[in-house]
């Protein structure tokens, strides 16, 4: 019999930071203790999602809404979404719609918008779900560099360079993952400017838009220009502890002449995949409506554990950082030929767990891999001990 063989397009899908906890799992098998710096999962190290979601979702499911809810999402969060767009600034609102978790929002946005051998700006370094989603659409890869020297900014003069006659879109993740910055208002405007004048949709992902260090303020793209296209994205995952509830949205902004089209489009495929879960868009109106104190405590803990790491850096030479301002995401920069390598060698003689920058996309000549700051201070501790340690041995073999 012949084999059944897979389509091409999805021969160049990876997710580093799923696909390095095969590695992490033969090891762990071996009986080595494991320290996991890997998955952007706040549950998975101890942090709790709210009781009054919690309890939002439960009442749900009593009272029987176990039905299918509308494409779009039931009204009550469409209303809360709306309010807290509202409060950040967004006004100028076309559509709302929920969807399963921020990632569905993200594909059906990029899938309703372009055609096989057309291109997206993606942030580098940047989510790995924008270049699988790109593989699965057949679309050609234009990654925009984020700056380094500058606070990982989104470099705009490179953003200028790349775009085609099959430029479609700019996608901003912000705060970013993997790096954890968190772009300045004036970079923001530039891009407006861009997308204006090169009549492109903006797609900001904006998951970890309170999770925030130090004075740093977040401001939503779509905030500051009435006129630009615009598809911001958010959920419950990051801000409301609650990645496993797979509840996101995406909130549509612009002029409605130019939109139009677009969106009938976006709200196609909605309705072709019918809802997302229903008992869950429950837990959107008291998880924006509500006591956000737990983001306060959060911000807290995970600014305190940022500093933790950014003192310890010092102490291993070939290693630096910069420092993040915002989401629970760190992206060192390290002296070696292969960060992949690095990565893999590092998991397999000690145990700590982090995923390569080749992973996430980097200028060529650079390497870094990326940490979570969720664990527990001693638990950061240990692993920058021991990833000092390992790096000093492994400089002196490569």
């Amino acid at each position: 019999m012949f084999e059944i063989q897979p389509a091409r397009r999805t021969l160049d899908i990876h997710y580093a930071i799923r696909d390095i906890v095969v590695i992490a799992n033969e090891v762990a098998k071996t009986g080595k203790k494991m320290l996991y710096l890997n998955i952007g999962d706040p549950n998975v190290y101890g942090h709790r999602t709210p009781q009054h979601i919690i309890e939002a979702i439960y009442k749900a499911m009593n009272d029987n809404q176990n039905g299918y809810a509308p494409s779009s999402g039931i009204k009550g969060a469409i209303d809360a979404i709306e309010r807290d767009a509202n409060r950040k600034g967004i006004n100028d609102i076309l559509d709302i719609f929920i969807t399963t978790g921020a990632s569905e929002a993200i594909e059906i946005c990029l899938t309703a918008l372009l055609n096989s051998g057309e291109n997206f700006l993606m942030p580098t370094p940047g989510y790995p779900l924008y270049t699988a989603i790109q593989s699965k659409l057949e679309l050609v890869p234009n990654p925009y560099y984020l700056d380094e020297n500058n606070g990982w900014q989104p470099d705009v003069e490179d953003i200028k360079s790349k775009i085609n006659d099959k430029t479609r879109a700019i996608v901003l993740i912000n705060p970013n993952n993997p790096t954890g910055s968190v772009c300045q208002k004036e970079t923001l405007l530039k891009i407006i400017d861009i997308a204006l004048e090169h009549n492109l949709l903006i797609m900001s992902d904006e998951i970890y838009d309170k999770l925030l260090f130090d004075d740093n303020e977040h401001v939503s793209i779509a905030s500051l220009n009435k006129d630009v296209s615009c598809v911001t994205f958010s959920g419950l995952s990051k801000n409301y502890v609650a990645p496993g509830f797979r509840l996101g949205w995406g909130i549509a902004s612009g002029r409605k002449n130019v939109m139009y089209e677009y969106l009938e489009a976006v709200n196609r495929i909605l309705r072709a995949r019918l809802c997302a879960n229903h008992p869950i868009q429950y837990a959107v109106i008291p998880a924006l409506d509500g006591s956000q104190a737990h983001i306060a405590e959060m911000n807290k803990i995970l600014q305190k554990r940022r500093d933790i790491v950014m003192n310890m850096l010092p102490q291993i030479p070939g290693i630096t950082c910069v420092k993040p301002g915002g989401a629970f995401y760190m992206f060192p920069s390290i002296d070696v030929k292969d960060d992949k390598h690095f990565t893999i060698e590092l998991i397999k003689q000690t145990g700590v767990v982090v995923v390569h920058g080749e992973g996430f996309g980097q200028k060529p000549g650079s390497h870094h891999f990326r940490i979570v700051i969720l664990p527990p201070e001693e638990v950061l501790t240990q692993a920058f001990e021991m990833i000092g340690e390992f790096y000093e041995k492994y400089k002196k073999m490569n």
